[in-house]
């Protein structure tokens, strides 16, 4: 259980990491550029719906459905957190300093991202047949398959 949270906590880390270098960039070298900030911005969500998708394609091949998504749900709720109420004061602001429609719309565009990323992720993982589930039924099948049939007497 330990490891399963330190891989949920250390998943949070990199996507705040992600969002504070995307923060440092717009306030350093675009600051007043708004075109430029929001193409940082969301170059930076598209990289974490990259991480959620390769996350979900490593993970998927290894852990239920549910316990894949569970995971990946706790790191982007603690990463979203992290991003809406902590960053904000690294570009100098405030978390609802832009108001509630900003804030509720940071919400929901990185819980769009984190679904998209982890929907195609895990997608692409069961299209190839490589995911747990898959896993589990060809081993079920080798089994039987590699089992003499026994004769029937009467």
């Amino acid at each position: 259980m330990r490891q399963r949270w330190l891989r949920i906590g250390g998943l949070a880390a990199v996507l705040f990491a992600i969002n504070v270098v995307a923060r440092l960039v717009t306030r350093l070298e675009f600051n007043g550029d708004v075109d430029r900030e929001t193409t940082v911005g969301l170059i930076s969500m598209v990289v974490i719906g990259l991480v959620f998708a390769v996350l979900a394609f490593a993970w998927g091949r290894d852990r239920p459905a549910g316990v894949l998504v569970a995971d990946l749900a706790g790191a982007a709720t603690i990463g979203c957190a992290l991003t809406i109420f902590i960053g904000p004061f690294i570009s100098g602001e405030g978390p609802f300093s832009d108001g509630a429609g900003v804030f509720f719309a940071q919400i929901w565009q990185y819980g769009g991202f984190f679904g998209g990323g982890t929907l195609v992720g895990f997608l692409v993982l069961t299209a190839l047949g490589l995911d747990y589930k898959s896993q589990h039924l060809r081993r079920i099948a080798e089994t039987r398959l590699a089992k003499p049939r026994r004769p029937i007497r009467r």
